[in-house]
């Protein structure tokens, strides 16, 4: 007969036994791979390219100086409104240079010589004016001789010729009385200096001379580029105004492979501009020729100038202006009602595109013809129904007809 604590030992060991295999069974089990889980659907569907653009009004107009000059603190500030043809600036012509020891000689004989020069002028025409009285007596005594037959016809002739002779010269040398006078005036004109009293009375607070500078158009003071009072030169830019209510515009760089999906008058969705609802826009123009960019990253891109205009009420973007950022979402694709799939739920099998279908609790790979997708949604043309449960972010292991099920959201 056995011993008793044999056969217990031998049911422990049993018992044991039996465990292990049945937890090594358990642990080995094939399992269902958890799984997130999306559904094939119908809806509207459109494609997008997003990018972010620049707000810029389309013609600036900038007021510059117009002359040399002392242009007064410019007082207009950015963003104010002005009118066509209002003053939004003064400037002042530009102090004479004061003149060294030469120069002030030079002119000073100058004008010595002008004022003798004029002196001679004016003496000559008063021996004119003796020679044109005595001219005209002489005609006065020859008709009356002529009318008593005293003289001959040719001495009176000669008597008129004379006296108009004499009125010529007259007039020649009052003629030469302007000129002498006039450069004078140009002599005296070379003396003006900063220590001329006139012209510093002038400077003090005579405005007199001041010149203004106009707004070109109606709109508002985009930029002052010169507020402080300053001796500017001719040309230089003071202040910039554009229309921003009627001419605003969206300046975008695209990467070039994505311009060339873009066709003018394509629809632009605005967003992110810091208003509450998407504003309306057109592609405008396409710039026919790319530049070289460096990105953030420090890459080389090929971008092209695409612009943008607005075409909703100008009161939905009152608020934007000039140099604003916005992003740009340019339709290039648009469906109203079409048969969709998560494109999370993609993947490439050879030269396609494939998703797992969950069909009575294991995934079934099936491939999927694509149209046009936004990265969120993609167009199923083919592959898929409506209703149909596919295999989100699908894992690298996962298998066609692998058991599946749907991971649970605590």
């Amino acid at each position: 007969m056995a011993d008793p604590r044999n056969r217990t030992r031998l049911l422990l060991w049993s018992l044991a036994a039996l465990l292990l295999g049945g937890a090594l069974v358990v642990a080995f089990w094939p399992r269902a791979t958890l799984v997130d889980l999306g559904t094939v659907t119908r809806g509207p569907l459109t494609v997008t390219i997003d990018e972010e653009g620049r707000t810029q009004v389309h013609d600036v107009y900038v007021v510059s100086t117009p002359v040399a000059g002392r242009l007064l603190r410019v007082r207009a500030l950015a963003g104010d409104t002005v009118a066509q043809g209002e003053t939004v600036a003064h400037m002042r012509p530009t102090n004479p240079d004061a003149l060294d020891i030469r120069t002030r000689e030079q002119a000073s004989a100058a004008v010595d010589a002008a004022r003798a020069a004029l002196k001679v002028a004016e003496a000559e025409v008063n021996v004119a004016a003796a020679d044109a009285d005595l001219a005209q007596s002489e005609y006065e005594r020859n008709q009356t001789l002529a009318k008593r037959g005293t003289v001959s016809a040719a001495t009176l002739d000669r008597s008129r010729s004379e006296t108009r002779a004499a009125a010529a010269r007259l007039e020649t040398a009052k003629a030469a009385v302007s000129m002498r006078e006039a450069e004078l005036a140009n002599a005296r004109a070379q003396l003006i200096s900063f220590d001329d009293l006139g012209l510093a009375a002038a400077v003090a607070g005579d405005h007199a001379s001041d010149i203004s500078l106009v707004a070109p158009v109606s709109g508002r003071i985009l930029q002052v580029l010169q507020q402080s009072e300053t001796i500017l030169t001719a040309g230089t830019a003071v202040l910039e105004i554009g229309d921003i209510a009627h001419d605003l515009e969206i300046e975008v760089d695209l990467i070039s492979s994505d311009a060339v999906q873009v066709r003018l008058g394509d629809r632009v969705m605005i967003d992110d501009w810091g208003g509450d609802s998407l504003l309306d826009g057109e592609v405008a123009r396409i710039a026919p020729l790319g530049e070289t960019k460096v990105s953030a990253l420090g890459v080389e891109e090929q971008r092209v100038g695409v612009t943008i205009r607005f075409t909703g009420p100008v009161a939905e973007r009152a608020a934007l202006g000039h140099g604003y950022r916005v992003v740009t979402r340019i339709v290039t694709w648009d469906a109203e009602d079409t048969l969709r799939i998560p494109q999370s739920a993609l993947f490439r099998s050879g030269d396609g595109w494939a998703a797992f279908r969950m069909q009575d609790g294991r995934a079934v790979q099936v491939p999927v013809e694509l149209g046009p997708g936004n990265g969120t949604m993609a167009q199923v043309l083919s592959g898929l129904a409506e209703g149909d449960s596919v295999v989100l972010y699908p894992t690298a292991d996962l298998s066609d007809g692998a058991r599946i099920a749907t991971r649970s959201v605590e």
